[in-house]
């Protein structure tokens, strides 16, 4: 099992892009059926508060540092080796393997038009890439047959890898009740990636992205949609930090 630290309840995995991709294929080659969540500051934030949220990250097979700020608390707490690890690279990534290895995958979330653009794209980007199915669920919680059928047809295309592009924290919570029923050896929750990919939102440069300040380019990006998120989150996120590396308050990490 990888290291965790806890983070306002929360347990982050101490890890790196290499350890990512060795865990996923292993669990692919042996059969074993997990899920994996790429946490930030706001997910952080929104489970320290809900505690079935919290359950379901301390569940994940991987609990991604998304964020560089989990990175550096990583850093920090002696796990010099480990590094960001966010939803859109860990995808690319996994792909880029999976050419070599021949995993099958599956695209789940956005919209049809986002995923037809991705499809294209990601195609084009690796050409042995084996893309099984895709499918864009309406905006709003499915019936119980509608969820029936999505998950059969998941099976049925015979996906080991599952791509979740729901938006945090419903891709969690989809996967979490899912996992169960899927055959697919692992469900990966992507949040924008999908729409990084298909070129649909432009992702902050890497500048940005290491400094810690992507959010900021987000903001930009969709000031009407995220400017609550990042300007109540923020603050609570180094708010609570403060408060357990003081002492002044406990967050166990619940199983």
């Amino acid at each position: 099992m990888l290291p965790r630290l806890n983070v306002m309840g929360v347990g982050v995995s101490a890890i790196n892009m290499e350890d990512a991709l060795g865990t996923i294929a292993a669990w692919v080659e042996r059969g074993e059926r997990r899920y994996v969540c790429a946490l930030n500051a706001h997910s952080i934030v929104e489970a320290s508060t809900d505690p079935s949220l919290r359950r379901i990250h301390n569940g994940a097979g991987l609990a991604t540092p998304d964020g560089m700020p989990l990175v550096w608390l990583l850093k920090g707490a002696g796990y010099k080796e480990a590094s960001r690890v966010c939803g859109s690279d860990l995808m690319l990534a996994v792909m880029d393997a999976g050419c070599r290895r021949g995993y099958r995958h599956f695209l789940f979330g956005s919209t049809p038009t986002t995923l037809q653009r991705l499809e294209v794209n990601l195609t084009k980007r690796y050409p042995g890439l084996c893309l099984v199915g895709s499918y864009s669920p309406p905006f709003r919680t499915l019936d119980a047959v509608e969820e029936e059928g999505a998950l059969e047809m998941i099976n049925r295309s015979g996906a080991q890898i599952v791509w979740v592009g729901l938006g945090a924290p419903k891709q969690e919570r989809w996967m979490a009740v899912s996992r169960p029923r899927l055959f697919a050896n692992v469900l990966i929750g992507v949040g924008a990636a999908f729409d990084f990919h298909a070129g649909v939102v432009k992702q902050a440069p890497v500048a940005l992205q290491r400094s810690g300040l992507e959010w900021l380019h987000r903001l930009y990006m969709e000031p009407r949609r995220l400017w609550r998120r990042y300007l109540t989150t923020n603050p609570r996120f180094v708010a609570g930090v403060l408060m357990q590396k003081t002492r002044l308050r406990a967050f166990e990490i619940d199983a």
